[in-house]
């Protein structure tokens, strides 16, 4: 149960700092300084992987049977996690569109 709790825990923690970074892309391209936003978007790639390793391990616990207890921390992990993504996709485009205007 501990174990669950700590990669619920990484998947949110995680997920909010790729979060963060892509909003700092946004904020960079909307300068101009393309390259700093792009790196941003890099770590936010990077981030979000390792909160897919957190996910992949509790989804790996309960393909071998060990069934992950329903809580609202399981919610509150998948709501951050999807989120995110979604915010990091549309991240990339602002920024791809910001890049075409300068």
């Amino acid at each position: 149960m501990e174990n669950n709790e700590e990669n619920l825990l990484e998947i949110i923690v995680n997920s909010g700092e790729a979060k963060s970074l892509a909003f700092e892309a946004i904020q960079l391209a909307k300068k101009g300084q393309m390259d700093d936003a792009k790196e941003r978007l890099d770590e936010a790639a990077k981030v979000h992987i390792e909160a897919h390793k957190a996910q992949t391990e509790l989804l790996t616990q309960e393909a071998n049977g060990e069934k992950t207890p329903f809580s609202m921390l399981l919610v509150h992990a998948q709501d951050h996690l999807m989120n995110s993504i979604t915010f990091v996709d549309l991240a990339k485009e602002v920024v791809e569109l910001y890049g075409r205007l300068k």
